[in-house]
């Protein structure tokens, strides 16, 4: 039994069902759960960090994520492009993925997430070259490296441009190959079990990609598994006006019909949804990870959060991919999303409280996770430690509630732990050696780039 005992804690912004802030407490945790919080704890443990100084938040929790663009991303040829260009462009690299690319890309943006705070990974990977191996074998092999809660998906696309759509036919599939892949993928890595380090979705990659067939027996499958289902959506006005001409419906009228809405999917971006649309989102709990920073970068536009939020639309916070963020820390993606719903919406956008918890239990939501995203007796015992007395942070000290996303915080956390496990100390990992992964990652994407 392994045990860890976080003393005196300085402040707990536990995101519970109360909204508890509970100030100089311990946590006890064994066996990766959370198993007493209070004031002088009996209990001794393994592992003991004195927490008189330290401010304590659940873990966080990223919600959509593509982790083989981390060696895609700054590339000057793609800056200045949208959506569509941007994609057509970058597929000519990606359809020369292979799982050693897989491997360091994963290790590279997940040991980047948990450093700054993140302890549950969720990727959305779809491009599988023929006779690429095992991809989300070599993901989930990744992630217990280096210690994450990972939740891979089984991507697809089954459109390319010989059918109208936009990848290269080298990394699309038939219908049959992806669903019997997916079986494949599910039998052998989903753990639907409580306090599971790893669990999978079905994720076709976005209706401009796939078909509709793809779509259905998605959505079948994945109710015949109990898993959840993910893709893009009302990204871009692009898309929007792709799917009018080529089906007639609006995205979400089409993704519906097809069996795509409910509280087992959850959609990346949504950023074109009309007030209609907002309300069936909400009516069918159909959940929408955020993606401020990628919306941001590609020009698609601002997600009506604020609106979301009030209907009661589930929304989780995500960094998507690292060639439309270029980074990997939903750090920063907080305070992005501060920010810009304040310069947007002014008084009706979430407080930094608010965003947070976007971040913890709103994220965890959509994973259909109820044992993480916040730190309470019987959940999962995955949180990070910021020191209180960094300079940055002089001045910042009257709400560790909202500090994160109204003064955000610059450099890693101090300590990441995850399943009771700490797999950040000081702000590095433990888990890996990181100036050798660094230097493997750097000659596998330098090799994998030149091949473009």
């Amino acid at each position: 039994m392994s045990t860890l005992l976080l003393k005196n804690l300085h402040t707990l912004v536990t995101c519970d069902d109360s909204d508890e802030i509970l100030h100089a407490v311990d946590l006890y945790c064994e066996d990766g759960i959370i198993r007493a919080i209070g004031p002088n704890l009996p209990q001794t443990a393994d592992t003991v960090i004195d927490g008189s100084h330290y401010w304590c938040y659940p873990g966080l929790v990223n919600t959509h994520h593509h982790l083989y663009q981390v060696f895609s991303r700054n590339l000057p040829q793609v800056q200045n492009m949208e959506l569509f260009d941007w994609l057509t462009t970058l597929y000519e690299i990606w359809k020369g993925l292979d799982e050693t690319v897989i491997r360091l890309s994963s290790l590279t943006g997940m040991g980047e997430l948990m450093k700054h705070g993140c302890t549950t990974c969720f990727d959305h990977h779809y491009v599988f070259p023929a006779g690429a191996g095992d991809l989300i074998g070599a993901q989930f092999a990744a992630a217990e490296e280096l210690g994450i809660r990972m939740f891979a998906s089984r991507g697809s696309m089954d459109l390319s441009k010989k059918d109208g759509g936009l990848p290269p036919d080298s990394v699309v599939q038939t219908v049959d190959e992806i669903m019997k892949d997916s079986v494949r993928i599910i039998e052998q890595y989903h753990d639907p079990r409580p306090g599971s380090m790893r669990q999978v979705a079905l994720a076709p990659c976005s209706p401009f990609s796939v078909s509709a067939e793809l779509l259905r027996q998605s959505a079948i499958l994945a109710r015949q598994y109990g898993v959840r289902l993910h893709t893009h959506l009302c990204e871009t006005k692009d898309e929007e006006n792709y799917m009018l001409t080529h089906h007639g419906v609006r995205p979400l009228e089409f993704m519906a019909s097809l069996g795509w809405t409910g509280p087992d999917v959850w959609y990346a971006h949504g950023v074109h949804f009309n007030d209609e649309e907002l309300r069936e989102l909400a009516r069918t709990g159909t959940g929408v990870a955020h993606c401020p920073i990628s919306n941001m970068k590609l020009a698609s536009g601002v997600a009506r959060i604020p609106e979301m939020l009030a209907l009661g639309v589930p929304v989780g916070l995500a960094v998507d991919g690292s060639a439309s963020n270029d980074g990997s820390s939903l750090m920063e993606e907080l305070r992005v999303a501060y920010l810009l719903h304040r310069l947007n919406s002014s008084k009706v956008a979430p407080s930094g409280y608010q965003v947070l918890k976007m971040a913890t239990r709103g994220s965890a939501r959509l994973l259909g996770r109820d044992d993480i995203g916040q730190l309470a007796v019987g959940k999962c015992a995955d949180l990070f430690l910021v020191d209180s007395r960094r300079l940055e942070l002089v001045g910042g000290e009257y709400s560790p509630a909202d500090v994160l996303a109204t003064v955000g915080l610059r450099g890693p956390v101090d300590y990441t732990v995850v399943n009771g496990k700490v797999v950040v100390k000081e702000g590095r990992l433990v888990t890996v050696d990181e100036e050798k992964v660094a230097e493997e990652a750097r000659n596998c994407c330098r090799e994998y780039l030149s091949k473009a």
